[in-house]
């Protein structure tokens, strides 16, 4: 049997699926919606100071990079699996290139929620 290496990217990609459909509805709700119009949240509820407050918390970073990260790998997945069915050949290149992408902006979002500080 050939080893494959599918079950790797399944855990980031299974945590992204929860994770949107738990926060992604409700994330829409308030910064779509509820802040911009002051609909039951104060007019600057998602202002500078209070976004910097958030991430300076170590679980507002732990959350930020939840949020991004897995969303990411679970939208690298997706586009992989979309390819496929479309019947697009999904070669080393292509796969570096969705899968790199998404561990490139991970990388980037380590350093940026890192250079924001503690």
């Amino acid at each position: 049997m050939k080893r494959a290496n599918d079950p790797i990217f399944w855990l980031p990609f299974g945590a992204g699926g929860v994770l949107a459909a738990l926060f992604g509805p409700a994330l829409v709700l308030i910064t779509g919606f509820a802040a911009p119009f002051a609909i039951g949240l104060p007019p600057d509820a998602l202002g500078y100071d209070n976004m910097m407050a958030f991430a300076h918390n170590a679980l507002g970073k732990l959350f930020m990079f939840a949020i991004v990260v897995f969303f990411l790998w679970h939208a690298a997945l997706r586009i992989y699996h979309t390819l496929h069915d479309f019947g697009v050949h999904v070669g080393t290149v292509l796969k570096l290139i969705i899968f790199g992408g998404s561990l490139v902006a991970t990388v980037i979002a380590v350093w940026a929620l890192l250079a924001i500080g503690f």
